[in-house]
């Protein structure tokens, strides 16, 4: 069978920055061991797989070691897909997911409206020992928070973030739990790098599901509802975020680099 396949660089303007996420459309759901043999074989951070659901679609998340209860990049290139390449007179698209929560993508402007949960942080009462060191930290964060089994060290500046050199052996230990560092911005709002070594993504280029948690925690901290962020991975990427009540909306631009399909046997 051939299974049509895109490639969307998500949370950017231009090829070859932002996040790359693959989607795949499926006329129905296949064995999980093959939806995981095909992420792995697109050897991406994510793939999506899109299933009809009445006018809309059913999605989920694979990386190259398994499935994931939330991705933001992937989920904005499947309604890029979606919005612009399969129904392009759509204005919305939403998508069900396994966890109950409903994701919705809308065209706005030039770019997309995603509309997700808010994960808002709390201080974390049980610091991993090392975490700092498993982080590559060159002075103790400011403090650690936790949230969606994800520790967020929050350091001082921008520079700290940029200099962080982990050690992705040690932080694959914590798992299930994932680390991510975040300060102020110099010229935007707040700047995050994202590891998720023990999912087979060491450094994640741009994460929109981490915007879950940081969003309300830098509106709390700034005083602002409407926030730019900017993720300092070595491909970038800019997200747009806001808080509406217990939800977060993340906006950002995505492009297609690659449009096919992918031969299996199943």
């Amino acid at each position: 069978m051939r299974i049509p396949l895109f490639h969307a660089d998500a949370f950017t303007c231009g090829p070859f920055s932002g996040n790359p996420a693959a989607i795949c459309l499926l006329d129905s759901w296949l064995d999980d061991g093959l939806l995981r043999k095909v992420a792995a074989e697109n050897n991406l951070s994510a793939t999506a797989f899109l299933v009809p659901n009445g006018g809309d679609f059913a999605l989920r998340w694979f990386t190259t070691h398994c499935e994931i209860r939330l991705c933001g990049h992937a989920t904005l290139g499947a309604g890029f897909v979606v919005l612009t390449l399969l129904q392009p007179d759509r204005q919305i698209v939403r998508f069900t997911t396994r966890s109950g929560e409903t994701l919705s993508v809308q065209k706005e402007g030039g770019a997309f409206r995603m509309d997700f949960p808010a994960l808002p942080p709390r201080s974390c009462s049980n610091v991993p020992p090392g975490l700092a060191s498993a982080l590559g930290l060159r002075a103790d964060p400011s403090d650690v928070l936790e949230v969606n089994d994800t520790y967020i060290a929050v350091l001082r500046n921008e520079l700290e973030v940029k200099g962080a050199e982990p050690d992705f052996a040690l932080l694959e230990q914590l798992h299930p739990f994932v680390a991510a560092v975040t300060a102020s911005g110099e010229h935007v709002d707040f700047v995050s790098r994202y590891f998720a070594p023990s999912y087979g993504v060491p450094e994640d280029p741009v994460t929109g599901s981490a915007h879950c948690a940081l969003t309300p925690y830098w509106r709390k901290r700034l005083g602002k509802s409407q926030l730019q962020a900017r993720q300092l991975s070595e491909r970038g990427g800019e997200l747009w975020c806001e808080m509406a009540g217990d939800r977060v909306i993340l906006k950002g631009s995505s492009v297609l680099t690659l449009q096919g399909s992918l031969k299996i046997r199943c």
